[in-house]
């Protein structure tokens, strides 16, 4: 098992950065960008040089397929 003691890091790689098209004109939205080790980068799109947390692929994963089942619609409304 991995244990992080930093989830939050501050990255010097170039990233290929990514958000929904859902994401309006205001910049509301999370961008996400995978690393060179597999894991995902994720940070606020009004806040590109701020803080970016970084997931395993397995965690993605599963917190994808909450989104999938409606597990967090109420956050939306």
């Amino acid at each position: 098992m991995l244990v992080r003691e930093h989830l939050h890091v501050h990255l010097q790689a170039t990233l290929a950065w990514r958000k929904s098209s859902a994401s309006n004109p205001s910049g509301n939205c999370v961008e996400v960008a995978a690393l060179p080790d597999g894991a995902v980068a994720m940070r606020n799109s009004r806040h590109p040089t701020g803080p970016t947390l970084v997931y395993t692929r397995a965690e993605i994963a599963a917190f994808l397929d909450g989104v999938r089942a409606g597990e967090f619609d109420d956050l939306a409304d």
